[in-house]
């Protein structure tokens, strides 16, 4: 997740064998739309958020990726968020929370980009085709 001040960009990335996209782009589309349906449970939702909190502290190892925290923070949200309150925010997230943000951000067509071997549109896997219209 990329977060900017007045958006952000959900990504998923996978690499795989040009023969297996087919199923890897189907089992891709099938957990999203899933997830926009039913949602995440709580233990997903409670590792996500231990995902983040030591993501976010190990980040802060090396000084480039402390600057680098510390302009994101003045850029998206006008002022420096110390580490507790950042941490602080991740632990008020609730599981409700999340999946109406996955339901409304997971709800729609998907874009895809595809580094490849591919000469235009036609030589495209059947699921880049359909997304590519």
């Amino acid at each position: 997740v990329d977060t900017f001040a007045d958006g952000g960009a959900l990504s998923v990335y996978a690499a795989c064998l040009p023969e297996r996209f087919g199923e890897v782009a189907r089992v891709t589309t099938e957990v999203l739309d899933a997830v926009a349906r039913d949602g995440i449970t709580a233990d997903e939702c409670r590792i996500a958020k231990g995902s983040m909190r030591g993501g976010l502290i190990l980040g802060l190892e090396d000084s480039a990726s402390r600057m680098n925290r510390l302009g994101r923070s003045e850029l998206n949200y006008g002022e420096y968020r110390s580490l507790d309150e950042t941490l602080a925010h991740i632990d008020q997230v609730t599981l409700d929370e999340v999946n109406a943000v996955a339901r409304r951000v997971l709800a729609g067509d998907y874009g895809a980009a595809v580094l490849g071997p591919h000469r235009g549109k036609r030589s495209l896997p059947a699921p880049l085709r359909a997304i590519a219209g």
